[in-house]
């Protein structure tokens, strides 16, 4: 076999710029030819068409150097002007000669011969077929006249004192700087906004018409008044702001002539101008504009990214983003391709979100428009979807294109992401958060199951409230749930806290029993120093330290509560009634624990009697229930809790006889076989031991193996759950697994019951039988 690296050549030195231009003595004697390719350019006119046209680097440089001359024929004849003395008398020969030193006139004369020359070439490389095209154009018109008069002046010298309108020149500068501009752009790939190319035009129309104006006047009053260029620049101001003093006015016909003709140019031109102005104004109005570069190094900001904006959307958004406060500070840039509606609009017009809220209209799928909103120099990018979608699988593929292009165009821009099918999310799965809406929701649902008013409970910590909804209702729950309502989950350093300074030492259990019963406060959760993960409720085992960060429920956080002093807490602590109930808590623990979450913590029945213990009041406890509060100790005894742990994989009724559960049904404990949807975490349920078919699930027709035609005639114990959904989706994977986990005994597993408006689609159904 052939050793085929042994028979590739070794590459060839990389030549620099230089030794392509100059050439290589090197590789000539080499057997290599050089090979040199042209696109249509193999012709002089092509070559030249090239350099000065298509070429937007050099045909840049050309404009410039256009816009230049052009420049320097005005301030020449400027300068012609102050250096000449007023002729004496009122003859018209003074109009048409006028005085031009011989260094003046040569220095006219060089730069007419230039920009003639340069015009003409220009204009034979442009040429189409239609030569009056080319002559009839105005800058090639204007040219001519500014520049031939001096060009036949080199071969007539009695013509050198001839009057030229070099100052007409001005408005072929105007056109040179507006071929500049676009050459600028698409030399460095970057489109400045059309607002700024209309005002440039304005701005360089108005210049020409005043400059035109007042060389014209001062020309023309040659033969009346002699005005100067001062006295015409103070004339034309005056006119053209239609304040007329009338201290200076034109006395001759011919001046008087030329300044109505102006009038009426500027009557149209400028309107015109300001037409398209205006509506470049009301058009950015509408799309926002762009978000300042400056603003965004000096300024924090994010950017919301939605298909379409909606007020209820748009408003939960801005009232949980801003009611942390960290975040007062930052701005909000909306990016939407829709145009905002009339409810949108008079909101962002509150005070309190005009000057925070920023609307741009445009694409995230556009680069062009990222840049708008300095997608580069965000905090954070949130794209969000519009719960009300139809088609929710066409607004998370719009979704999905959406953080794909934010991811690439900034790849270091933290990315919040709102999918609405499960399904979707291993597709975004570069996201730094993702959050799905009907996973989410199917397993609160599930959750709801087994604890009522689980869904109650997070849905009023996770959105903000100040506790004041429902405060001027007669009933006194009302009232109750409302003040409770405004709980929040804060975190504070167990070092830094009165709430839990004194537990270091003490287990997670003790510590979160003993803080309620004092301050009223729930603790949840907590976090090692050196570790990244929050755990939720770690047991007893977990000890508590100095440097450990604890998740708490409360009304506030512990900066803005006070404390009472200890002997004013014991004056109105200690009274009776002060308590309420069989479980001896403060009214304040238990009105504060309405909007918490109820701890139940493990049975430690089984715990030695040596160990610290809590006297329990005797009465309401039943045998068939666990207390919902135990004792607690405050170091766990590892040696007598093994058997109850709550982090082990043992049912509470692992060993309890099975006579309350059907003959016909076994369960044994494993992971789901089959996954709905990539991105599913496996979770330890109760499973038949056999998969049943399909047909059986069926409870409105009978099959082959068994004859049940509805609900009541499986004889269910259990009381039933009802699913109520348009179709089986893969999101009710996450409503069937939990309640189905392992951890939950076997005698309280309620049947499920879908019912369905579409049961063609069976996905989730397949993967869960």
């Amino acid at each position: 076999m052939v050793d085929l690296e042994s028979e590739v050549p070794p590459l060839p030195p990389r030549y620099r710029f230089r030794d392509l231009l100059l050439g290589d003595q090197g590789w000539q004697n080499d057997d290599r030819v050089q090979v040199e390719f042209y696109m249509n350019e193999n012709t002089f006119k092509e070559r030249l068409k090239l350099f000065f046209i298509k070429n937007q680097r050099s045909s840049l440089r050309i404009r410039l150097f256009n816009f230049s001359l052009k420049l320097l024929s005005c301030l020449l004849y400027i300068i012609r002007v102050l250096l000449e003395n007023p002729a004496q008398g009122n003859e018209w020969s003074h109009i048409f000669w006028v005085n031009r030193s011989l260094p003046l006139w040569g220095l006219q004369v060089l730069v007419a011969l230039i920009s003639l020359s340069e015009t003409m070439l220009l204009g034979y490389l442009s040429y189409k077929g239609n030569i009056w095209e080319q002559i009839l154009r105005i800058p090639f018109i204007l040219e001519i006249i500014n520049a031939v008069p001096f060009v036949i002046s080199i071969f007539w010298p009695s013509l050198r004192n001839l009057f030229v309108p070099v100052f007409l020149n001005c408005w072929l500068a105007k056109h040179a700087l507006e071929n500049m501009i676009n050459d600028l752009h698409r030399a460095i790939q970057r489109t400045q906004s059309a607002m700024f190319n209309q005002v440039l035009i304005l701005i360089s129309t108005l210049l020409c018409l005043i400059f035109t104006c007042i060389c014209g006047i001062q020309h023309l009053e040659r033969i009346g008044k002699k005005l100067n260029l001062f006295d015409s620049l103070y004339f034309c101001i005056v006119t053209f702001s239609t304040v007329g003093f009338g201290d200076v006015t034109p006395e001759t016909w011919s001046s008087k002539l030329f300044v109505v003709a102006m009038i009426c140019v500027a009557l149209v031109v400028l309107p015109i101008q300001f037409e398209q102005l205006a509506y470049l104004w009301m058009e950015r109005q509408k799309s926002g504009g762009n978000y300042s570069r400056h603003r965004a190094q000096t300024e924090k900001h994010v950017v919301l990214c939605v298909s379409s904006l909606k007020i209820d959307l748009l408003m939960d958004f801005l009232n949980e983003f801003y009611a942390h406060p960290r975040l007062q500070d930052y701005y909000v840039v909306i990016l939407c391709p829709t145009e905002m509606d009339v409810q949108v609009r008079r909101v962002l017009q509150i005070p309190m979100w005009s000057q925070r809220v920023i609307y741009l209209q445009g694409s995230a799928l556009k680069d062009q428009d990222l840049l708008r909103a300095k997608m580069d120099d965000a905090e954070a990018c949130f794209i969000l979807s519009s719960r009300c979608e139809v088609d929710r699988t066409s607004s998370d593929h719009q979704t999905i294109l959406r953080a794909w292009a934010v991811k690439d165009f900034a790849p270091n821009c933290p990315l919040y992401v709102q999918i609405l099918k499960p399904e979707n999310k291993f597709h975004i799965k570069f996201a730094d958060h993702v959050v799905c809406e009907e996973e989410f929701k199917y397993a609160m649902l599930a959750l709801n199951c087994v604890c009522p008013a689980t869904s109650t409970l997070i849905t009023l910590l996770v959105h903000t409230s100040r506790g004041q909804e429902g405060q001027q209702s007669p009933e006194q729950w009302q009232k109750t749930y409302g003040r409770c309502s405004g709980n929040e989950v804060y975190h504070i350093t167990l070092e830094e806290s009165a709430f839990f300074a004194e537990y270091e030492g003490k287990s997670f259990t003790y510590a979160s029993f003993h803080a309620h019963k004092k301050f009223g406060v729930c603790l949840i959760g907590a976090r090692r120093e050196d570790n990244k993960n929050i755990l939720l409720n770690p047991g007893p085992r977990y000890i508590m330290n100095a440097t450990d960060i604890c998740f708490y429920i409360n009304i506030t956080k512990e900066e803005n509560s006070a404390f009472k002093n200890q002997e004013q807490q014991q004056k109105n602590s200690i009274s009776r009634s002060v308590y309420h109930g069989p479980a001896r808590l403060p009214v304040h623990s238990i009105i504060a624990s309405m909007g918490t979450v109820a701890i139940d913590l493990q049975d430690t029945s089984c715990r030695s009697a040596s160990g610290p213990t809590l006297s329990l009041p005797a009465e309401g406890i039943k045998e068939v229930r666990r207390p919902s509060i135990a004792p607690v100790l405050e170091v766990a005894d590892t040696s007598s809790i093994h058997a109850c742990d709550l982090l082990s994989d043992q049912s509470e009724d692992e060993t309890t006889s099975d006579e309350n559960m059907p003959s016909n049904l076994e369960y044994a404990k494993g992971y789901p076989p089959y996954s709905p949807y990539i991105g599913s975490s496996p979770t330890l349920c109760h499973l038949l031991h056999e998969k049943v078919p399909f047909c059986c699930l069926r409870l409105d027709k009978s099959c082959q193996h068994n004859y049940y035609e509805d609900a009541k005639a499986y004889g269910f114990k259990n009381k039933l759950i009802i699913v109520a959904a348009e179709t089986a989706g893969n999101g009710l994977y996450n409503f069937i697994v939990p309640l189905r986990a392992y951890y939950r005994p076997k005698k309280e597993l309620n049947p499920i019951v879908l019912l369905l408006d579409n049961p063609h689609k069976i996905s989730a159904t397949e993967h869960c039988s």
